[in-house]
């Protein structure tokens, strides 16, 4: 009798989706809570647009330059860490040895159960380090290409995010309008951001909805009675 075989769908891009909450979050918040200053202090919806863009255009590059420095960061702390646990499996093998019948004695199994799986990493060297990096350490071999994924993808969801909050003030020329329509486009970004967000990280999508919106908001609405208190 034919069986139907067994295939197993895991998430695999919690690297990605990180970075692009990260981008995102701040892109829809910090153009939002600008604009929103702005639209306290100035009539002009030219005002506005243009500081809006500079914003975008700097936070993005320096968002992206954080996840790129970050990521290689991680991955030169990879690097020395393997360096490191080379040399221990080098000069102190009964040391390591002893330290794997520990990992394995955290899932149940005595000494006697995971000799073997000692002994046939004794036999071969990096896949021990790799076992040790891993399973000692709880670091994964990152992916030479991650610095510059994370620095893009990171700047074009703050892109992306920006020009929510600031696409209305390209249609009117009047910053209260503007602000009001701005108000609303991004409310329903962040509902949906928020939503979406709380399916891919775990949390209750609802809460991550509200919690996402009420901290733009909050944001927003100080930076806008702070710019009305000043002007």
């Amino acid at each position: 009798m034919p069986q139907t075989p067994h295939i197993e769908k895991h998430f695999t891009a919690g690297d990605t989706v990180r970075d692009i909450v990260i981008g995102m979050s701040d892109g829809l918040t910090v153009p939002f809570a600008l604009a929103a200053g702005l639209s306290g202090a100035v009539d002009r919806t030219s005002v506005i647009v243009t500081a809006g863009l500079a914003e975008i255009a700097a936070g993005s590059i320096a968002m992206g330059l954080g996840g790129y420095l970050a990521a290689r960061s991680d991955a030169e702390h990879y690097v020395r860490e393997r360096v490191r646990e080379r040399a221990e499996v080098r000069d102190k093998p009964l040391e390591e040895e002893a330290e794997i019948h520990e990992i394995f004695r955290k899932y149940g199994l005595t000494p006697e159960e995971s000799e073997p799986v000692v002994m046939a990493l004794r036999n071969r060297p990096e896949a021990w380090i790799d076992f040790m990096m891993r399973f000692e350490l709880g670091l994964e071999k990152p992916d030479p290409q991650r610095a510059l994924i994370s620095a893009l993808t990171i700047g074009g969801a703050y892109i992306a995010g920006g020009f929510v909050p600031l696409a209305p003030y390209f249609f009117t020329p009047d910053a209260g309008a503007g602000l009001g329509l701005s108000v609303v486009s991004t409310a329903v970004a962040l509902l949906g951001f928020g939503y979406l967000k709380g399916r891919f990280t775990g949390m209750k999508p609802l809460r991550s909805a509200y919690q996402t919106t009420l901290i733009g908001g909050l944001a927003a609405a100080a930076a806008f009675l702070i710019a009305r208190a000043v002007s």
